[in-house]
């Protein structure tokens, strides 16, 4: 059984353990910290999970990973962008796929967004047929957008829409 909830204290060294896998962090954002101590867990905890739509993911009572949605701001107000991370021991079971299905309707139902984008590195062919999956469509390839550890990545932009 796949559920969301709110950070809590426990997490933490869940949390330390997946961010400090390569391959976990391979096609995220760099202003995650690497290495991920405690400390950062304890922000991120406290402080930064609390900016958004920001979920713990829980596989059958165990924490698993993260998802959230950041509303953007000013006319950019009613899109709000897609972000995920899971613990490779969950990886190829669906449960992102059904992460992405739950936060999504929890946020059309519960906020004025009326657009979910995700942008995903190219190479992340996981993360890619998991949003194509959960009703996502691709918009479009912004190429070499993205540069991490040396190395330019074309942008895949995959939207969902309140109305689809």
């Amino acid at each position: 059984m796949i559920t969301l909830r709110e950070f809590k204290a426990q997490d933490a060294p869940f949390i330390i353990n997946t961010l400090n896998d390569e391959q976990v962090t391979r096609y995220l954002s760099s202003k995650i910290p690497f290495p991920y101590t405690q400390a950062d867990a304890e922000w991120w905890i406290s402080q930064g999970s609390k900016n958004g739509i920001i979920k713990a993911i829980v596989v059958n009572g165990q924490f698993a990973g993260c998802i959230g949605i950041t509303p953007g701001e000013f006319e950019y107000s009613h899109s709000g962008e897609i972000g995920y991370w899971l613990n490779t021991v969950y990886w190829g079971q669906g449960i992102i796929t059904r992460a992405i299905e739950l936060i999504c309707n929890e946020a059309f139902a519960s906020s004025h967004l009326n657009r979910i984008f995700g942008a995903v590195f190219a190479g992340n062919t996981g993360s890619m047929k998991a949003l194509t999956k959960s009703g996502f469509e691709q918009e479009a390839v912004l190429k070499q957008a993205i540069y991490k550890n040396g190395v330019f990545y074309n942008n895949h932009i995959f939207s969902k829409l309140k109305a689809d």
